[in-house]
């Protein structure tokens, strides 16, 4: 139910009644799996069993078209997934949880090898202020047009209208499918890892490893059918990036009190502008997501204010660990770190398991979280609504998850570089996206009520990051390029 007052637009929300059951850190409400579900029309809103909540009142401001013109797009929240419906710090676990993923791993050999210790430390401080920033800027447009912006695209459509929702659209899913076959080329590293601690490593190749991977990745997919029911995985993948991060940051830590000086110099192979513009592209990989409208849509209300919550929780206390493990690394191993640390760690083979065996598992949740987007998109286009356990709705994800982590796990097996996946995914996707759109998103929104100084500000992020956008791609297609000379197709590495 809408109603018009003096250009401002009061909603009244109807959030779902939720059974108790077993949450991360709360015994507050969640999901009645058994539940039927229906979508209300034009919100999204569901109703269980015929059953309402007490209504809530959320305001927002809204935009009003020129005279004589009409809004050229109407984003929609209709979804087959449960949002508004998750507190502020489990949404803050979330974005933990994508942020200390696997790839901390990697962050000690792909961005502190190619900058050293100067430009590396500066680069991971100030990636994650200006992070912060950007990412502020896109929460506080959560209810653009007067109503939650529930997809980034549907943002997008709002600000620009329809050519720019199908354009932010292929950045967003080219950035999570490249995002996702980071993960699963992780997986399969670590899986690798471990094999090779008690074997030669000569029947069981890495893309072997992929295939398995990608195999468990889609089991999980099959069982957790949205983001919000993540719920008690959040705390598996947070006990398990504490394995790697504590295994691998002491570890480290001894073999760098054992070991003689080590040299910090960029390395050759490392020493061109390529590598340094790839490690800058690795530095805003690290901190960001590309899918926070997705995210915040799961939040309770006031979604601004417990976005921002959940913001400061991940850019304080959730990056701890990233630098910890990075930092540590670098340390002990100076220009020979590994791209993948637990492989440049000395210990007994029992503790570096256990690294390598968290680090798979933690890998196959955080994938879930940013294969969310794709698997909403799916199960709201085909109405997958009703019971989600039901056989109908197992079916229809084990044919659809099935197929889209099948083409990643393909692409992972074909080019397991790493860390030019994070410079690409950081160029072409992660840069627009986070940086030149949403100052740009802001800076027309929010027009009239910024200075001169502001709109400054603003048209210079934009111009800056466009700029750095396309050289930045450029550099990784080239790093990329000459890497598939160097390794073939389907590689062990």
């Amino acid at each position: 139910m809408y109603v018009m007052r003096r250009g401002r637009l009061a909603a009244l929300v109807i959030p779902s009644l939720s059974s108790c059951s077993l949450l991360f850190l709360s015994c507050g409400k969640g999901e009645d799996y058994g539940a039927k579900t229906a979508l209300l029309p034009r919100t999204g809103l569901e109703v269980e069993d015929g059953k309402y909540s007490t209504a809530t009142s959320v305001e927002a401001e809204v935009e009003k078209p020129l005279e004589g013109q009409e809004l050229e797009f109407h984003s929609s929240e209709d979804t087959a997934h449960h949002i508004r419906t998750d507190p502020w710090y489990q949404v803050g676990f979330v974005l933990t949880t994508g942020i200390n993923s696997s790839y901390v791993l990697g962050y000690a050999g792909s961005v502190m090898v190619p900058l050293g210790w100067m430009f590396g430390t500066i680069g991971l401080l100030l990636a994650a202020a200006i992070s912060l920033y950007a990412n502020l800027l896109v929460a506080r447009l959560h209810e653009v047009g007067g109503k939650r912006q529930i997809r980034y695209r549907d943002l997008a459509g709002q600000v620009y209208g329809r050519k720019m929702y199908g354009l932010t659209w292929s950045l967003q899913y080219v950035n999570l499918f490249m995002i996702n076959t980071g993960y699963i080329i992780l997986a399969g590293q670590a899986l690798k890892a471990t094999y090779v601690l008690y074997h030669d490593g000569v029947f069981l190749k890495l893309p072997y490893c992929i295939a398995i991977a990608g195999f468990v990745c889609a089991l999980f997919a099959f069982g957790i059918p949205h983001l919000s029911a993540l719920r008690i995985w959040l705390g598996f993948s947070t006990f398990f990036s504490l394995v790697y991060v504590v295994i691998a940051f002491t570890l480290s830590l001894r073999d760098g009190l054992k070991s003689p000086a080590r040299d910090y110099g960029v390395p050759q192979s490392h020493n061109s502008i390529c590598s340094t513009v790839g490690a800058m592209a690795n530095l805003v990989f690290a901190y960001n997501t590309g899918m926070l409208p997705e995210i915040q849509a799961t939040i309770k209300e006031p979604a601004i204010k417990n976005m921002e919550k959940a913001l400061l929780f991940q850019f304080t206390v959730g990056g701890l660990p990233l630098y910890a493990v990075t930092f540590m690394g670098y340390w002990a191993y100076g220009s020979s770190t590994s791209a993948y640390l637990l492989n440049s760690v000395k210990g007994p083979l029992w503790v570096k398991t256990a690294a390598n065996v968290a680090s798979f598992f933690q890998t196959v949740i955080a994938l879930h979280i940013f294969a969310s987007p794709m698997y909403e998109y799916l199960d709201t286009k085909f109405g997958r609504e009703g019971n989600p356990f039901s056989l109908q709705n197992v079916l229809f994800r084990v044919i659809v998850r099935g197929g889209y982590l099948t083409i990643n796990t393909l692409v992972s097996a074909l080019l397991p570089f790493l860390g030019d996946f994070m410079s690409l995914t950081g160029a072409l996707s992660t840069f627009p996206l986070t940086f030149v759109l949403a100052n740009h998103m802001y800076l027309k929104v929010k027009k009239k009520k910024l200075s001169a100084a502001e709109e400054a500000w603003h048209w210079l992020n934009v111009v800056g990051f466009g700029l750095f956008t396309v050289i930045a791609a450029l550099a990784a297609m080239k790093l990329i390029v000459v890497d598939s000379k160097t390794y073939h197709l389907f590689a062990d590495l």
